[in-house]
């Protein structure tokens, strides 16, 4: 089905209309060969609390971006290869329900759907638009994929040494674990190659599982403050709007796909 509508003049008008939603602020999305899936908003676990994110699936990528103004206008938006994706189930956690984690290389996170149909329904036309894009192009899975990040909320104290967090004591994220860790706990840099060609944030244990050299003969650690860690995230920016919920769009095939991991 996917291929029925690679040329189709419905198609075209769908990516035409998400490119203009993001305006001058994003990509362009319009490539040959690519096909618009479905879109929807999820919830995704940002670094302080969940947020509504808007997706747009392809059948070569994964979109999302923060809901500016609902099916008119979204901004920081961020492209997802998804060659690289690998999904795995959450089990539901109080309020937390019907979540699921998009793995990449460079960076993985928990996202949540409003019922258990639609998180079967994303998870279920991810997987198959990953299966086929594998399968057309003879690669195999990413096997490395980075740390889903520990929220600040479900951190009161340092992760490592257990001070608590204080105005000044202040909370960071380790790029290899996710853990969340204190400055003392997290002063040295590691590169992590799949994440970013700058030495990131690591805490002590981590560091020191990465402290040897690399099969080039050099370092692959640094000890000292430079600021390459990337603490902001822009996933943190803009705000919830629960008017904002509705159900996601699939524009092929069956809604009835199933996920097995």
């Amino acid at each position: 089905m996917v291929d029925r509508l690679v040329n189709s003049e419905a198609n075209a008008r769908r990516i035409a209309a998400v490119e203009s939603c993001f305006g001058s602020s994003g990509q362009p999305l319009a490539v040959p060969g690519r096909v618009l899936v479905g879109e929807g908003i999820l919830t995704k676990m940002c670094r302080k609390k969940p947020k509504p994110r808007q997706f747009f699936l392809f059948n070569d990528t994964l979109v999302y971006g923060n809901i500016v103004l609902n099916k008119k206008k979204y901004n920081k938006q961020h492209i997802i290869p998804l060659e690289q994706v690998k999904l795995e189930s959450l089990e539901d956690d109080g309020l937390l329900k019907n979540g699921f984690v998009i793995k990449t290389a460079t960076k993985s996170f928990a996202v949540y759907a409003a019922t258990p149909t639609e998180k079967a329904e994303w998870m279920g036309h991810i997987q198959k638009c990953v299966n086929d894009l594998l399968k057309k192009s003879g690669k195999k899975p990413t096997e490395q994929h980075a740390a889903v990040w520990v929220p600040d909320s479900e951190a009161a104290a340092c992760q490592v040494c257990r001070n608590p967090f204080t105005f000044v004591n202040r909370r960071h994220h380790c790029r290899k674990c996710g853990s969340v860790i204190c400055g003392p706990c997290s002063k040295n840099r590691a590169l992590l190659p799949n994440q970013s060609k700058k030495p990131l944030r690591v805490c002590n244990p981590c560091h020191n599982s990465v402290s040897g050299k690399n099969q080039d003969g050099n370092q692959n650690s640094w000890a000292g403050n430079a600021d390459s860690s990337g603490e902001d995230d822009s996933d943190d920016e803009g705000e919830e709007n629960p008017s904002w919920s509705s159900a996601p769009k699939f524009y092929h095939g069956s809604n009835q796909l199933s996920y097995r991991n």
